[in-house]
């Protein structure tokens, strides 16, 4: 949603209602974590709404703990929490499954999986940074192939059953690559929402097929 145009937000969403995308992403900006500002807990709620899918909320804030109440509350469905920002990561992935959400985790282009060693079980789904965070409309950092193939390989030893998420500069040239990587769910929001017809990019996205009105 972050490339969406904000003054249609309801007009947007029941386009991707009747769209083949799965879940709504909703990235939420601080102005301290990352050098941006988006929205809270009250667009959220207003999204909530307006959509019939999944709301997949993505932290980008500090002191992510603080909040986890206030989004189960607002709707999410998913809610993602940067390690980065998260002292005490594995308390706070508790609390998101205690509201009754799905608990993610999302890494920054420059951490390393492995970090997440230790609690890769207790995790609904993995958020890779494919670009730096703050803002849409980045260029992909190619070394995320590499990062999900080792992320994909501790996910199959541990038995998990995270997902693998891939948030920033997925588009209609790489995103077959990136599922054949391991990938299991794309953020397309300056690819979708720059088309001419959003509908038929999120199609084209879903099939692994190129959309030549993109």
């Amino acid at each position: 949603m972050l490339s969406s145009d904000f003054s249609r937000i309801a007009e947007t969403l029941d386009m991707l209602n009747k769209s083949e995308a799965d879940w709504i992403h909703c990235d939420v900006m601080d102005g301290r974590f990352v050098p941006n500002i988006t929205f809270g807990m009250p667009v959220v709620a207003a999204m909530k709404k307006h959509t019939t899918k999944p709301l997949d909320v993505h932290l980008m804030i500090v002191e992510p703990e603080k909040y986890i109440a206030d989004f189960a509350k607002a709707g999410a469905d998913w809610l993602t929490v940067h390690l980065e920002a998260s002292t005490h990561l594995h308390r706070t992935i508790q609390q998101i499954h205690q509201h009754q959400m799905k608990a993610g985790v999302s890494l920054n282009p420059h951490t390393g999986v492995m970090q997440l060693e230790d609690c890769i079980e207790e995790l609904d789904l993995v958020l890779i940074m494919s670009v730096n965070p703050g803002f849409g409309g980045q260029r992909f950092i190619e070394n995320t192939y590499s990062k999900i193939a080792t992320l994909k390989e501790l996910i199959l030893r541990r038995n998990s059953k995270a997902l693998i998420e891939i948030d920033g500069g997925v588009d209609l040239h790489n995103h077959k690559r990136l599922v054949e990587a391991g990938a299991d769910v794309l953020v397309a929001g300056n690819t979708v929402f720059s088309a001419k017809n959003p509908v038929e990019a999120i199609y084209h996205l879903k099939h692994l097929t190129q959309n030549i009105t993109a």
